[in-house]
Formats: C-alpha cells, structure tokens, sequence
C-alpha cells in the first residue's frame, strides 16, 4: 500500500461517453470527469512515470479513435468511459523508471487528463528548453517529425522541384513547406481561407497559396500554379484534391500519404477517377506512419533547432486554454477553425 500522507489532488479528464462512426462529433460526445489521484507512482508499478500534464496536442488521426473500429489499425479506438489520449508535454511528478526523475520534462503519448500515469517507451525526454515548450505539441514533436519522415524520408526531396502541400497551414503543412523551401524547391499550398492563405506566403513563406474553397476546378487551379506539373505533393485531404492532382503530376513524381482530413467524417469515402494515372506517369504513391521513423529524432533535431533559432523556420500555434476546452478544440480541426497547430494548455507549470 502507498502511505497515507502522500498527496492526493484532483484529476480532470476528457472522456469519450459514445462512438462516433459516422459524421461529426459533437462536444457533447464528450465530458469532463473528475476524479482522485495521489501524487506517487502505485507500488508494484514497475518502469512508470507519474506526469502533470502541461500542454495536449489535437491531432486529426484521432478522429479515427472516436469510431469503434471493427479492422484492425495502427491506433486502438479510444475506451468510451475512459480518459482519452494522444501526444502532449508533461512534467514527472514521480518515477519508479531509472532514466526520469522528478522534475524532467517530456513529450509523447499521455492521457487527456490532468495526471497521467504511464510507461516510459512512449515518451521523449525533452533536452532542448530554450525554447517554447508548446512546440513539443508540434514543431518539435509528432508533427514535426511527420512533415520531416513524409518530406525527406518518403519523397526524397532534391532541389529545384515543384512541390504542392494541402491542407498547408496545419500542424504538418506549414512544416513541409518550409522544409521544401529550405531545400531550394518550388512550394505551393492551399488552405480554407484568406487568412490561412495570407499566412503560408507572408509568413511561412510559401512561394504561393490558394483558398481550394474558392476554386470551382481544381485541375484548373493546379494547372495554373503548376504549369510544368509537380513532383512532390504531400497528401494531407483526399477525395477531389487528390484527383485533380493525380492530373498534374510529372513523370516519377512522389506522393507522400500523411492524411485524409476531407474523409473521416463520411459514411462512405469519395472516389478516386485517376489511379490510372499513377501508371503512365509512373508516380510512386507511399502512405507512412510517423512511428516507424521515431529512431531518426536525433537527426531531425539537427536539422530543425539550428534552423529554428536562426529564424529559417517558423511556427504558427492556435492555443486554447484549459481542460474543458479540449472537446471544441478537437473538433475545430474538422471545420477548419484553428489557425495553425492546435493545442490545448492545461498547465503553465
């Protein structure tokens, strides 16, 4: 038994009450819960880490948990009556693991809730604090390392190239396209509004930028910013963009599949009319799962932190605060609300 004079404190979470299969979630999907936890890892827990969670990352893949998935996956459907989880940046509170101790910062997969009790394999000892801790959300944590694994790792990359990213001012997005850019390539994205758009050139500099929302043909609009074609394009949407696209690849172009946002909210997903096309231009079309390239962090470091305190690279962080703002924030994601890589705070300390 654990001494009776440890601390106990209340623990917030975010439950998931029902599965969501079809459509949009609803904030109502979910609900705050609170409950009790003591401040020390439960004797017998072996290799555990107590965190006090700071900051939690909104992340589209989760979508896909909300639903009771019925094949298997590279990701569990969340447990309805259970916190919910997904990335996020914690402070060890107590640790019965001999690589953390109390006070250590870290990121990786915790639970949306206030303390999370967990398992050290999953996490990132952070190492680099002179800078923004929130970018472990993103910049310097899954996302990052999602835009770097799909840019460099999948397309292989060489300068010079046509380089087309959707849904470019998100988390990955906006990532990619300076990676390009920093290699020497012609980058082009689209997003959802003028105000996302004005931000992938003035800001992320983006070579250019259109609202697909506002084009009633989206062939036309490739054809228009892309009149050579494009090598590279970082799949981020599906559905129509990605026919269009299909359209306007060059010969050996590369099509890295980090996503699908336009169809996980359908019952059915839209079709695909030009997969022909992968043949005769002899494009090469490779889905990826950023766990897979977790072991290359070291050097995605070296390449991002010099960058970053340099100011070549820059990054775009939509913050909502609290617990309770988690479920909204979430779900922004899929109506196109944030404005950058969405994350929530619970903590600033």
């Amino acid at each position: 038994m654990a001494e009776s004079n440890e601390q106990v404190v209340r623990n917030k979470q975010v439950v998931l009450k029902k599965y969501v299969n079809v459509g949009l979630p609803k904030e109502s999907d979910m609900e705050i819960r609170e409950s009790s936890i003591q401040l020390k890892v439960p004797e017998g827990c072996k290799d555990s880490v107590l965190l006090k969670n700071l900051y939690l990352s909104c992340d589209p893949y989760m979508r896909s948990r909300m639903k009771k998935l019925e094949t298997p996956s590279y990701v569990d459907s969340f447990q309805t009556g259970s916190p919910m989880n997904g990335y996020g940046v914690g402070k060890v509170v107590d640790s019965t693991h001999p690589d953390y101790k109390k006070g250590d910062l870290v990121w990786g997969f915790t639970g949306w809730e206030e303390y999370t009790i967990t398992a050290p394999f999953l996490l990132f000892k952070i190492e680099h604090t002179d800078v923004p801790l929130t970018y472990y959300t993103g910049l310097l944590g899954m996302p990052g390392m999602t835009a770097y694994a799909g840019f460099f790792e999948v397309c292989k990359p060489k300068k010079g190239e046509y380089v087309y990213v959707s849904a470019a001012s998100g988390a990955v997005g906006q990532l990619v396209g300076q990676f390009a850019k920093l290699l020497g390539c012609y980058v082009v994205g689209s997003a959802g509004s003028k105000e996302k758009v004005e931000l992938l050139t003035n800001k992320l500099g983006f070579d250019a930028a259109f609202n697909y929302k506002e084009e009633q043909d989206l062939d036309a609009a490739l054809k228009r910013y892309f009149p050579e074609g494009i090598d590279i394009y970082f799949e981020n949407v599906g559905g129509k963009m990605l026919d269009a696209v299909l359209l306007n690849m060059r010969i050996h172009g590369r099509i890295a599949v980090c996503g699908m946002i336009s169809q996980y909210n359908n019952e059915r997903p839209d079709p695909v009319h030009n997969l022909m096309y992968i043949v005769g231009k002899r494009i090469r079309m490779e889905g990826f799962i950023v766990s897979d390239f977790y072991h290359l962090y070291p050097k995605f470091l070296e390449l991002v932190i010099p960058s970053l305190k340099e100011g070549k690279i820059t990054y775009v962080e939509d913050t909502a605060e609290g617990l309770e703002s988690a479920p909204a924030a979430l779900l922004g994601l899929f109506t196109g609300r944030n404005v950058g890589k969405q994350l929530v705070v619970i903590s600033h300390d």
